[in-house]
């Protein structure tokens, strides 16, 4: 077969292919028509198991002759223990493997050994494990199992359901709960605003969820832009709100911009943002001071903040014309510049922008953020970067969460096979901002019903755009009431079950401070659950994840002007990350270290780099239109359209030259607070 075809055989092979071939016609979009495809659902049944046994019997080899002397040293080394005895088979199975370790010309199991079963050994590896011998006897293959035996332990490790003695990341998931939560129950309610009786938070929620499904129900013959009927495609069927009014004189504000100031270079907007927030004290509140003069070390830090954030690298920056060498460049990255300091320069700079807007022209300050992962490639020989199947490509994930006015409050670095839910909790809660987070816009990859739980449980609100949004079930309040909401009967599914959340209303509300306290991380809560369906906490909060996106999808649907705020709030993000490209342009975009501190140092110097940008921007835009002939301009297409985060009027490229004595002639106030001393000194502006 063509390699076009493989993406249908991956289909085949998942059993589902020969339903969609009697529900929908494809034939004409794959070369050969009906017959090719045929031909792909015969040739998944005869070699598919063909297929997985050689890859069975790959991986058996390359354990064999590799990957099992070390294994089987950290069976030495790690003790691993359950809370649960249901795995308690693949503990014993571990104790099995390391009693025979040593065992090497041993083929099979003595017959008389107890052999642990458990669920790893099913399925396809049932036929490769046990095999027959000379004399007919069904035999348990070592090698074999010990490979299940791994298998079983890494799924378990993932879930927490079988955990590490003594570890950190991976100990026992009784210890990533609060250990005082019993003593301080009252206070971990009261911290998130949750009444103490369960049957109050019910009927809260059940009210929400009625009010919303009645007033879809009782607007639906008037909402053109909705229609809700059984179809094959889904239930729900929305059409997309009409285009908003082009702003006209966005361009001629920009334009206005280069004139007065020319084209600024990049890092000058870095020194300027640096000079008025006197951000970089808190390298030296950080790192504890050191022997270099303030002068010469904010100038080195610049230098350094501006290598990482452009992707250029210390030694390509070395070379402009400041004075200072690689050597001297490369010692304030190890001496001052660590992971807590950048961190801290970047919240200082986000919170002198919100200081130095102006409610007039911004508005009053904003509670929303939008987030979003962009994917960034990475070498290929990085050992820490993993293949993305949606990006198609191998890198890390940076993950952005970007307020309405375009500043980036919070940045994360993300494997790409991390939980975008999780890693959306924790920049919501733990940007360290003044900005206080109370709604969060997200594309369809970062909500999920245990999103939609947890953010309820955590006090703000989850908005989604939802791609697959007609394939949506709206769930019923109540039982025993078939002719409720007779508009929306096509998308309507089963009933709410209330007394689950009832039986582990207390046990969510630990698991959210667990979260609320980072006694432990969010992707660990996460990881817990999603890989344990079973776990009656997570089954509770499937269920208040349900009511909430009840809630959520019956508003969308209903308000045009909520659909517009999310879609809104998204092109911000894409803005945002429009911006990120065209500051980190060095190397092709591509990250060339291998080491996470240096990955991380990438990711907090372009947040800076972006910062310090809608900073500057910032100023410019309120010089310009706090003049009445610039601000009559403005109609209310341009002050929705207006944002801080554009980039005709800078250069990010070319020689780096850093003058500290050329300023920005800008009128906006210093943002009182802490200085630089370089902010006494006198000099020019430019």
């Amino acid at each position: 077969m063509a390699d076009g075809l493989r993406p249908l055989r991956r289909y085949a092979q998942d059993g589902v292919f020969t339903q969609a071939l009697q529900q929908i016609h494809v034939f004409p979009a794959v070369s050969g028509g009906e017959t090719t495809l045929r031909e792909l659902v015969h040739e998944s049944k005869t070699r598919g198991p063909v297929y997985r046994r050689t890859v069975q019997t790959t991986l058996k080899a390359s354990y064999t002759n590799h990957h099992r002397r070390g294994l089987i040293r950290l069976l030495d080394v790690l003790e691993f223990r359950s809370s649960n005895h249901t795995h308690r088979p693949v503990i014993e199975a571990l104790a099995l493997v390391a009693r025979y370790a040593n065992a090497w010309n041993t083929t099979y199991y003595p017959l008389g050994e107890t052999v642990p079963v458990h669920k790893a050994m099913g399925g396809d590896w049932a036929e490769v494990v046990h095999r027959t011998d000379k004399r007919g006897r069904r035999r348990v293959v070592r090698m074999v199992y010990e490979v299940v035996a791994f298998q079983a332990l890494r799924d378990q490790l993932k879930c927490k359901e079988i955990w590490v003695v003594g570890a950190d990341k991976w100990r026992n998931p009784d210890e990533d709960l609060p250990q005082d939560f019993e003593a301080r129950r009252a206070e971990n309610y009261r911290e998130l605003r949750k009444p103490l009786d369960a049957a109050v938070f019910i009927d809260e929620l059940r009210e929400q969820m009625t009010a919303e499904l009645t007033l879809l129900n009782d607007q639906m013959p008037k909402l053109s832009w909705l229609d809700i009927a059984e179809r094959k495609s889904g239930a729900i069927r929305l059409t997309a709100a009409e285009a908003q009014p082009e702003p006209r004189n966005l361009r001629r504000i920009k334009a206005e911009a280069q004139r007065r100031w020319g084209i600024v270079p990049l890092v000058d907007m870095l020194k300027e943002a640096a000079l008025r927030t006197g951000c970089l004290d808190a390298v030296t509140s950080v790192s504890g001071g050191g022997s270099l003069s303030p002068e010469v070390l904010a100038e080195r830090l610049l230098l350094v903040i501006y290598a990482y954030g452009t992707n250029t690298g210390i030694k390509a920056v070395a070379s402009g014309g400041h004075g200072h060498t690689e050597d001297e460049l490369r010692y304030v990255r190890r001496r001052y510049l660590s992971a807590e300091a950048t961190r801290a320069i970047a919240i200082q700079i986000a919170n002198a922008t919100f200081a130095a807007r102006s409610t007039e022209l911004w508005g009053q300050g904003s509670t929303a953020v939008a987030s979003d992962s962009t994917h960034v490639r990475a070498y290929d020989q990085n050992l820490f970067t993993e293949w993305h199947s949606r990006y198609g490509g191998r890198g890390v994930l940076i993950y952005w969460h970007v307020e309405k006015k375009s500043l980036a409050i919070h940045s994360q670095l993300i494997n790409c096979t991390a939980s975008e839910v999780a890693a959306r909790i924790e920049g919501a809660m733990r940007h360290g901002t003044a900005m206080d987070v109370e709604a969060n816009y997200t594309d369809s990859h970062g909500q999920s019903e245990i999103g939609f739980g947890i953010t309820r449980l955590l006090n703000f609100d989850l908005l989604p755009r939802i791609k697959r949004i007609n394939k949506v079930k709206l769930y019923r309040p109540v039982a025993g009431e078939p002719d409720a909401y007779p508009q929306l009967s096509p998308a309507l599914t089963r009933p709410i079950r209330w007394e689950l959340i009832a039986q582990q209303y207390d046990q969510m509300i630990k698991y959210a401070t667990t979260i609320r306290t980072r006694t432990a991380s969010t992707e660990a809560i996460l990881r817990r659950f999603t890989r344990n369906a079973s776990h009656p906490a997570y089954a509770a909060m499937l269920e208040v994840g349900r009511v909430q996106k009840t809630i959520f999808v019956a508003r969308y649907l209903r308000l045009r002007d909520l659909q517009r705020e999310v879609e809104e709030g998204l092109n911000v993000m894409e803005s945002s990350n429009g911006a990120n490209s065209v500051i980190a342009y060095g190397k092709g975009g591509e990250i060339a270290s291998n080491r996470r501190d240096e990955q991380e140092m990438f990711v907090l110097c372009l947040r800076i780099l972006q910062s310090a940008l809608v900073y500057v921007n910032t100023l410019m835009l309120q010089d310009i239109l706090g003049e009445p002939e610039w601000a009559d301009l403005l109609t209310p297409a341009d002050r929705r359209g207006l944002t801080p985060l554009f980039w005709s009027h800078v250069r990010p490229y070319g020689e780096v030259n850093l003058d500290m004595d050329a300023r920005l002639n800008l009128a906006a106030a210093i943002v009182p607070g802490p200085r630089s001393p370089l902010d006494d000194q006198q000099v020019p502006s430019r």
